[in-house]
């Protein structure tokens, strides 16, 4: 071979060399990072060309599918959407997706590595994929009845309805909300409906899951985990004893009498009468009695501090580390820094009901392939115990004296045995705003034991200030979804 023939052959051997190493580059090393770009069309194509599997609640499906024009050939529907959307979260052909849609993408679309062995035998016999659905622990009835309470009420508000046994999650509802079905598509009318919904043109923020992204003042609610705290930490060590609560109390530090919320019998007064009546003094000193460091232990262990997943990522609720006496005291009674999610105040509420252990909060039963076979089941985990059965059974104690003889009458049930904890609370420059309405409670079987804890908050910007609380506009609606799990489970 002459010398210019053999440049030539070494040259094309290289470009060949270039070519195979380039191929299997973009195959084996770029092949993950290439199929989940954002601009590559045919995956979204792919992911569109078969209907999702559904969400399920109580057996049946809250979602569906449609056929579409275009590359597109099917999206997403829901039914009740607005009512499901704070579990659903959304899939758009134009957005992407949110919460359950996104955890458990994989499942829905039958693209999980789980499902590798069912999907190579339905290539080889030419089926088309499928895909799995995803179980939720929701109940339907609590659910309907937590919107509509919400709805009914006009503002904005949360629930969250926990099983205490099991940390399963019975309810969860934010309102105002949304329907996913209608950014489902990538058309026009989507896109319409889509700026509708975003805060910057709707202030009430539909798409916003309060349940869980939002943290409240807590209020008076917050004084059953100061009662928690006075008791675990040997303050006190029965409900009806005497407290150490003069009237009217200074708080450490300052010139500042702590008030309450009208002429109460707080001097002096048990817990139990303290809870009953919601006095701030009482609850407030043993916040500064106990001291920054043991009510933030106390605080934590009821999850405070720490984001939750549920899966569904939910904020972490606030309670400070490095606050003096006076601060204390008033966090103590669910105000200066302290807030909370309903989340969070449902697991503080579901820790009570269980004689003291705290069950980690989840709302997917299970994984399911698209034959129905189980691809994963969730088991209740303990989280923590943040009290002793025998301190939870005396705020048990407390908390259905709050409803039988309370703020909390009007949560009270027919032949049931009822808890609960009424709160106001405080916001805005000078408490200018409007407070916030808080009701927690739980409800018990004929056995004893408690099938659910709810937490209830309502935002009311437009009520009179003088007619809200926790027990006239919260207290109903946590009646209602206790109500509603309790004749599910006749």
């Amino acid at each position: 071979m002459n010398k210019p023939l053999r440049r030539i052959a070494i040259f094309c051997g290289l470009l060949v060399l270039t070519l195979l190493v380039r191929d299997n580059w973009l195959q084996y090393v770029q092949a993950d990072d290439l199929k989940e770009d954002e601009h590559n069309r045919r995956v979204a194509i792919e992911r569109y060309a078969t209907p999702r599997g559904d969400i399920i609640v109580d057996g049946k499906a809250i979602t569906g599918h449609a056929t579409t024009e275009g590359d597109f050939k099917y999206k997403r529907t829901y039914k009740d959407g607005a009512m499901w959307a704070p579990v659903t979260g959304y899939v758009s052909q134009a957005y992407g997706a949110t919460q359950l849609e996104a955890i458990d993408d994989g499942i829905l679309t039958g693209n999980d590595d789980r499902l590798f062995f069912r999907n190579t035998l339905d290539m080889i016999t030419g089926k088309k994929r499928e895909g799995g659905n995803v179980v939720t622990t929701l109940n339907a009835a609590a659910q309907k009845a937590a919107y509509d309470g919400l709805k009914k009420q006009g503002g904005k508000g949360a629930v969250v309805a926990i099983e205490p046994s099991t940390g399963k999650i019975l309810s969860m509802a934010s309102y105002p909300s949304y329907d996913p079905s209608a950014i489902a598509g990538g058309g026009e009318a989507d896109g319409e409906a889509w700026n509708r919904l975003q805060k910057k043109n709707n202030p009430d923020d539909p798409m916003l899951n309060r349940a869980l992204r939002e943290v409240y003042p807590p209020g008076s609610t917050f004084k059953v985990l100061t009662a928690a705290a006075a008791l675990e930490h040997g303050l006190y060590d029965s409900a009806d004893g005497k407290t150490d609560s003069p009237l009217p109390w200074t708080m450490p530090g300052t010139t500042t009498e702590l008030p309450n919320e009208g002429d109460l019998p707080c001097e002096n007064a048990s817990l139990r009468e303290a809870l009953r009546v919601s006095c701030n003094t009482v609850f407030g000193k043993i916040g500064a009695d106990l001291g920054n460091d043991e009510m933030l232990e106390t605080a934590k262990k009821f999850g405070f501090t720490e984001e939750q997943f549920v899966p569904v990522r939910s904020s972490a609720s606030v309670f400070s580390d490095d606050m003096n006496a006076s601060q204390t005291a008033l966090s103590a009674i669910g105000q200066y820094n302290t807030a909370a999610t309903p989340l969070q105040m449902a697991m503080v509420t579901s820790a009570i009901a269980n004689n003291g252990t705290l069950m980690k909060p989840y709302m997917v039963d299970e994984l399911q392939a698209p034959n129905l076979d189980t691809i994963e089941k969730t088991d209740p985990e303990k989280m923590s115990e943040p009290l002793s059965a025998d301190n939870a059974q005396i705020l048990q104690d407390m908390m259905e004296t709050v409803v039988e003889d309370g703020t909390g009458t009007n949560a009270k049930i027919d032949g049931v045995t009822v808890g609960g904890k009424t709160g106001t609370a405080q916001h805005g420059v000078d408490n200018s705003e409007n407070p916030y309405a808080w009701f927690i409670s739980y409800a018990k079987g004929e056995d004893g034991s408690s099938p659910v804890a709810v937490a209830v908050v309502v935002e009311d910007e437009n009520a009179n200030r003088d007619d809200i609380s926790g027990g006239g506009l919260a207290a109903p609606i946590a009646r209602n979804v206790m109500e509603a799990v309790l004749e599910s489970k006749k």
